[in-house]
């Protein structure tokens, strides 16, 4: 990014405004994030085949034993349902770093605020917004 398009991003009053060098190591922490996330779902993917492909072998097992493992899987199927929404919500905040929106509320298109954003990179909403959303 170059030092115009980093300090032409949007902070709230009396914030500093964004460095090259700072927005660079936000980008590099989420790109880090999805990677991360990116491999712990083809794992978790890899188990959860591997798993369904043991189920032939499990039909003998009682009820109990197919039970707990019917839990098993469902539990690894929503930690994969909640890694995948985390990876999009991080991709979605690298798109906006490249598009240069990054810090704009999505809802009411005030600055989100940059110590905002130093804490919790992928905030779409600014405070007042995403309080506004809890309530509902």
């Amino acid at each position: 990014m170059s030092r115009s398009s980093a300090a032409s991003l949007p902070v709230r009053p009396g914030e500093e405004l964004w460095t090259d060098e700072e927005l660079g190591e936000v980008r590099a922490e989420l790109a880090d994030e999805a990677a991360g996330l990116r491999a712990e779902i083809d794992q978790a993917e890899s188990q959860i085949a591997q798993r369904l492909g043991d189920t032939v072998s499990e039909a003998g097992d009682d009820e109990a034993d197919a039970s707990s493992k019917l839990y098993e899987r469902e539990q690894e199927l929503a930690l994969t349902h909640n890694t995948r929404e985390l990876l999009e919500q991080t991709e979605h905040a690298l798109a906006r770093i490249d598009a240069g929106t990054y810090g704009v509320c999505e809802s009411c298109g005030k600055p989100i605020g940059k110590a905002r954003l130093l804490a919790f990179p992928r905030a779409t909403l600014c405070v007042e917004c995403k309080q506004r959303q809890e309530r509902r």
